[in-house]
C-alpha cells in the first residue's frame, strides 16, 4: 500500500505542477507576470507546494489513507485587473492547465502502447483507476505509475473543463463571447456564492460524467 501511495503521490504532484505551471506560463506570455513573480513558471513542485500546502500535501495524503485515492488542489495567482482587461487572454490561460493534463495523458498513453507492443505490458482483465495496463516483476510498478498518470490527467482535464466557477472551464467560456460580454460574465461568476455553488454542482455531477469519459479514453488508448 505504501508503494502504491508513493506512485500515486508522484503522479499527483507531477500532474498538478504541470497544470499550474502551464497556467502561469500562459498568463506570463499574455502579459500578466503575477504567477511568474511568485516563481510558478516552473516544473519544480516546491513553489506550488509552498503556495498550497494543504491541497498538495495534507489533503492528498489524508484522502489516500482513508480511500486509497488522492484528492487535492493547487493554484497559480493572476491579476484580476489583467483578466478583466484581456478576457480572451485569460481564457487561453485557463485552457493551458487542462491542455497540460491532456499532454501528460497522451504521453502516458504513448508509453503504455510502446510497452504493449514490446510485450512488456498486458491489457488487464478488468480496468481500475490504477490498473489500465499491467506488467510483471520489475515492470509492475512502471505499469501502475503509467496507469495512474493516465487516469489522473484524464480526471484533472475533465473536471477543470466543467463550465462552472471557479473552474477553468468557466473562464474559458469567455473565448466564445465578445470581450465586452466576457467581462460581464466574469463579473457575475466571480462572486463567492457562485463559486461555492459551482463546486457543489461540479462535485455532484462529476461522477456521472467522468466514468463514461474515462471508459472512452481507455478504449481509445487500447485502440491506438
Amino acid at each position: 500500500m505504501l508503494g502504491l501511495g508513493g506512485l500515486w503521490y508522484v503522479a499527483f504532484l507531477l500532474s498538478l505542477t504541470c497544470h499550474e505551471a502551464a497556467h502561469a506560463l500562459a498568463a506570463f506570455r499574455g502579459g500578466d507576470n503575477t504567477a511568474a513573480a511568485a516563481g510558478q513558471v516552473t516544473l519544480n513542485p516546491l513553489p506550488h507546494m509552498r503556495r498550497e500546502p494543504l491541497g498538495t500535501i495534507a489533503v492528498p495524503l489524508l484522502t489516500f489513507a482513508l480511500n486509497n485515492w488522492m484528492l487535492g488542489w493547487a493554484s497559480a495567482p493572476y491579476s484580476t485587473l489583467w483578466e478583466h482587461r484581456y478576457p480572451h487572454r485569460a481564457g487561453l490561460m485557463a485552457l493551458a492547465g487542462p491542455a497540460a493534463n491532456f499532454l501528460l495523458a497522451f504521453a502516458a498513453a504513448v508509453l503504455i502502447n510502446i510497452g504493449i507492443a514490446a510485450g512488456a505490458f498486458e491489457i488487464p482483465a478488468s480496468v481500475t483507476f490504477y490498473n489500465v495496463v499491467e506488467g510483471s516483476g520489475d515492470l509492475a510498478p512502471v505499469a501502475q505509475f503509467l496507469s495512474i498518470l493516465f487516469t489522473q490527467n484524464v480526471l484533472l482535464m475533465t473536471f477543470n473543463l466543467l463550465p462552472v466557477p471557479p473552474l477553468d472551464g468557466n473562464t474559458a467560456i469567455g473565448l466564445l463571447m465578445p470581450e465586452r460580454l466576457a467581462r460581464r460574465w466574469f463579473d457575475l461568476t466571480r462572486d463567492r456564492a457562485f463559486g461555492i455553488l459551482g463546486l457543489v454542482l461540479a462535485w455532484y455531477f462529476f461522477g456521472d460524467l467522468f466514468w463514461p469519459v474515462l471508459r472512452g479514453a481507455v478504449r481509445l488508448l487500447y485502440w491506438v
